[in-house]
């Protein structure tokens, strides 16, 4: 095996001069770098985030995979558990991981793309910040792919971010193409954000701002809190929508294995490792840097 390839675990590039969509997945914000998931079937997975999504291999072992836009970059880590079984419904863990493109021609492609192969969509959406599409993998786990309206245009209100999801303009965004072709997610494609499902809010409210430091800039009333820094719409979104007190699936489940989240620096995380202590939550050090678990079973890992 490469030595690049052991653990199947390759810390992510932040630093200066790699390409980036934008301001908001950068220093010195918080945010979600890479998603790892677990799936049934490696190869078919494969083949699906390459041909349909447009990831390129950037590890592959028999059982893991390491999945990236630019070949550098990990994006999405995939990986095939011992006995696994499919994903379990009413459960918490992954409602969808977001792609973000640089742009709204980016958007036009990939949606001419799943045209021309007719891959089923489940969504399509403008939420006046962001225009996106929705699908899931053949295991079931949630995918959102998007582009971001101009931070100057996202309506604001008392602090909070005014929600909306409208239909999308579909033969607007296709006419941004200009007849260019897909080639694949385009260099500068980024983990915008993570959507989880949780098992209740109060605790989770707790967590992630008091203790991960994040402000809340959506909240849907006993339905979901959507949590950013530095006046994103949000890195990342925790539901209700599979019912409160829902179980953490088992460990051989399809559906999330983790996430990373990347801080500023070591300052701004031993903070965070601090605050959630003293709030009760276990950070333990691991593969990479610190992980925890949020109040909903989910796994974070907390890096640089």
């Amino acid at each position: 095996m490469h030595k690049e390839l052991e653990g199947l675990q390759i810390n992510p590039v932040h630093e200066k001069g790699v390409t980036s969509v934008s301001k908001f997945h950068r220093r010195p914000h918080t945010y979600v770098s890479q998603v790892d998931l677990k799936v049934t079937d490696i190869e078919r997975s494969l083949a699906f985030y390459q041909n349909v999504i447009g990831l390129k291999v950037q590890g592959h072992t028999a059982k893991k995979a390491i999945l990236s836009a630019d070949g550098k970059t990990p994006l999405l880590t995939l990986e095939q558990p011992e006995n696994v079984i499919p994903k379990q419904r009413r459960t918490t863990g992954l409602y969808h991981f977001a792609l973000l493109l640089p742009s709204r021609q980016d958007l036009g492609k990939i949606l001419q793309h799943f045209m021309d192969t007719r891959y089923p969509l489940q969504g399509a959406s403008n939420h006046i910040f962001s225009e996106a599409l929705y699908l899931a993998d053949p295991d079931g786990n949630g995918i959102e792919i998007y582009a971001d309206r101009p931070p100057a245009t996202w309506p604001w209100k008392n602090g909070l971010l005014v929600a909306a999801s409208e239909p999308l303009d579909v033969e607007s965004v296709l006419a941004e193409t200009n007849g260019g072709e897909w080639n694949g997610l385009p260099t500068g494609t980024v983990m915008g954000h993570l959507h989880l499902h949780g098992s209740e809010l109060k605790h989770i409210k707790e967590f992630y701002q008091e203790g991960l430091g994040f402000d809340i800039v959506i909240n849907i009333p006993d339905q979901a809190l959507f949590f950013s820094t530095g006046r994103y719409h949000h890195h990342i979104a925790v539901n209700v929508w599979n019912g409160i007190g829902a179980p953490t699936p088992p460990e051989n489940s399809v559906g999330l294995m983790k996430y990373s989240l990347v801080f500023p620096n070591e300052e701004a995380r031993e903070r965070v490792r601090i605050k959630l202590n003293r709030l009760g939550y276990d950070v333990q050090r691991g593969n990479g840097g610190f992980q925890t678990k949020d109040p909903s079973g989910n796994r974070i890992q907390l890096r640089l």
